[in-house]
């Protein structure tokens, strides 16, 4: 049904707002109904916090970020050293699986919780210095690496559609983290989930809807990574590939509002290099560093990146490596930052680990209660001199 009111608000009065909501089934293992289509903002919401890009440095209203900060040498100034929190929006809607991610202590999930628990410990990662984290709308594998995923997580629909309740969850984030003056690299796609999406056209409507939504929401306190890993075997839409991800790279890029749009860019897997064609084409260059254990390497990667034919001086970053030695001199942390490159912890849990072990694993402890999570951002605290500023 379509209703069609004029605001009452002061503030909004002759502005004709349109709400559609259409009511729709599910597909796939769940039995569940949702809105497939989210009604409009009904007022103006106003940003606090936005990201920009001056040459290879992160700004953050107008700032670099840490401005005029350096750590053994290494100007930090700039920086956007990140976290990945992927599944900070997770469900699972398929009823045969959702039961691997009961709590341990009430032997339930709940999708809700999840996403409170999230919400009440971003301002302690930002008290450490964590000025940016990641998150997805199809989030990651909740077990950290996965041979099959037989869950059911996506904000999409078949169509392309946002699910309302997803949307929710992803709302409260994103309002936390534009309060606190942090930014969301947000991922659109992830193999093993894309293929929730029925066809191309799905894919393209799936882009359409995300951006759309964050205009409405007048965010700019984002960073858009259009696919976790495009050149994974996994995914199953050609267009969300390495040799097509271009397309939709340049589709984000073409959608603005009043002069603004948002800066987005993809990643491949562990220790490759993108395409001369995504180097050129991204706003920021994305690597992950799994399978790198030599620090040394991280360093020639960000070398070899500035080599790409085409390359033109934008920032470098590490979303995803989950190689730690926080206690040593030199690890891929400090690696990545003393090639002027910002570094992603991605922190899952290993087997026989405790519950307060993984930022990726499900269910999540997102507190700093592992020996793990503290390694990292006492070293990340110390890095950005947080506690003198």
């Amino acid at each position: 049904m379509k209703i069609i009111f004029l605001a009452k608000w002061p503030f909004l009065l002759g502005v004709m707002i349109t709400v559609t909501v259409c009511i729709i089934n599910v597909t796939g293992n769940s039995n569940r109904s949702y809105v497939a289509e989210e009604s409009e903002p009904l007022a103006y919401q106003k940003s606090k916090t936005e990201v920009s890009i001056v040459g290879e440095d992160f700004y953050i209203n107008g700032k670099p970020t840490f401005k005029g900060r350096e750590w053994k040498g290494y100007r930090i100034e700039g920086l956007l050293p990140n976290s990945r929190m992927v599944n900070g929006i997770f469900d699972d809607l398929n009823p045969a699986s959702v039961h691997m991610w009961n709590y341990p202590d009430t032997q339930k999930w709940d999708a809700a919780r999840n996403t409170a628990e999230f919400l009440k410990n971003m301002p302690i990662w930002k008290a450490y210095g964590l000025m940016s984290f990641n998150i997805n709308f199809q989030g990651g594998s909740p077990q950290g690496y996965s041979q099959s995923q037989p869950w059911f997580n996506t904000a999409f629909d078949e169509t392309g559609a946002l699910r309302p309740a997803y949307m929710k969850r992803l709302k409260l984030i994103l309002d936390k983290a534009d309060e606190l003056g942090m930014v969301v690299n947000l991922g659109l796609f992830y193999f093993g989930q894309d293929e929730k999406l029925k066809d191309e056209k799905a894919v393209i409507n799936a882009v359409d809807n995300a951006i759309d939504w964050l205009f409405k929401n007048n965010y700019k306190n984002i960073l858009i990574e259009v696919a976790n890993e495009c050149n994974n075997k996994a995914y199953n839409h050609d267009i969300i590939k390495a040799d097509r991800i271009h397309e939709l790279i340049d589709r984000v890029k073409a959608k603005k509002k009043n002069g603004f749009r948002y800066l987005v860019s993809t990643s491949y897997n562990g220790g490759d290099l993108p395409s001369p064609i995504i180097v050129q084409k991204s706003d920021y260059i994305l690597l992950h560093g799994n399978g790198v254990s030599d620090p040394n390497k991280i360093v020639e990667m960000v070398k070899s990146i500035k080599a790409i034919e085409g390359f033109m001086l934008k920032p470098v970053m590490f979303n995803e490596d989950d190689h730690y030695d926080f206690d040593k001199d030199f690890n891929n942390f400090i690696a990545a930052s003393s090639a002027h490159a910002s570094w992603g912890f991605f922190d899952y849990r290993k087997k026989d680990e405790s519950f307060e072990e993984g930022f990726q694993s499900v269910p999540v402890d997102w507190g700093i209660n592992s020996d793990r999570k503290k390694g990292f951002f006492n070293l990340l605290k110390e890095m950005t001199g947080v506690e003198n500023r």
